[in-house]
């Protein structure tokens, strides 16, 4: 499970709406737009003990960083979003050295596929299989790759097949997991607890008792991330 560091409480979460997937329906708000919503954090993160050990490796295979990391980020994120491969693409690495890599930040991928993207689901379980076999990160970033790719054809598992192969699956475990819906209700829960987190659109990231929406740029997490850095270590024992 996703071990949770913050108490069961309803947060006051500031959200900052920027370039960001919605669902269909909605209306999409500028980057001058703020919003206050209330949220629970630790939902996305508490999650109940998994008795199939197969969903519980790929569960635990979407977190990066060190176990003593004072403070989690939460990555709230769609495989088929343009903006969350803005994001991958544009300021993931460098996030990933500043703070995952220093051991400042601990970071978790919570899937949360829209409707409005017919592939985010079959991408979501593609990833999440090759998770159970240790490689979630590796199909994670050859997923946003190669989205303009697989989201432009109308089969697009033969390009996640061949993803799962360059990665050195064990082909026949994958496929059987995929093809068996085992991770459906993983990435059902990840979506479910996001929303009720007060996730409403991808990327978004859910720092201490703030949500950052949108492909956000490097200074600004760093303004948020900075700032929960520091009040983790005055609420420290």
């Amino acid at each position: 499970m996703i071990p949770c560091q913050v108490n069961r409480v309803s947060a006051l979460v500031t959200v900052v709406l920027s370039l960001a997937c919605a669902p269909a329906g909605t209306t999409k708000q500028g980057t001058e737009s703020t919003t206050v919503a209330r949220a629970d954090t630790a939902s996305v993160t508490a999650r109940p003990a998994q008795t199939d050990s197969i969903i519980t490796r790929a569960d635990l295979a979407r977190i990066q960083g060190s176990a003593s990391a004072p403070l989690w980020v939460i990555e709230v994120s769609d495989f088929q979003c343009p903006y969350c491969k803005q994001w991958h693409d544009q300021t993931y690495n460098a996030f990933l050295e500043q703070y995952v890599k220093t051991g400042k930040v601990r970071l978790a991928y919570v899937n949360f596929p829209l409707a409005s993207h017919v592939y985010a689901w079959p991408a979501a379980e593609s990833a999440m299989c090759a998770g159970a076999q240790g490689k979630f990160w590796p199909m994670h970033d050859g997923l946003f790759a190669t989205q303009t790719h697989w989201e432009a054809t109308s089969t697009p598992m033969v390009v996640f097949d061949s993803l799962a192969q360059a990665n050195g699956l064990d082909m026949q475990r994958w496929r059987d997991c995929v093809s068996s819906g085992k991770m459906k209700p993983l990435i059902e829960a990840d979506h479910d607890r996001a929303a009720r987190a007060g996730a409403s659109a991808t990327p978004s990231f859910m720092i201490g008792d703030k949500i950052l929406t949108g492909a956000q740029p490097l200074p600004e997490l760093q303004r948020v991330i900075d700032s929960a850095l520091v009040k983790a270590r005055k609420t420290s024992p």
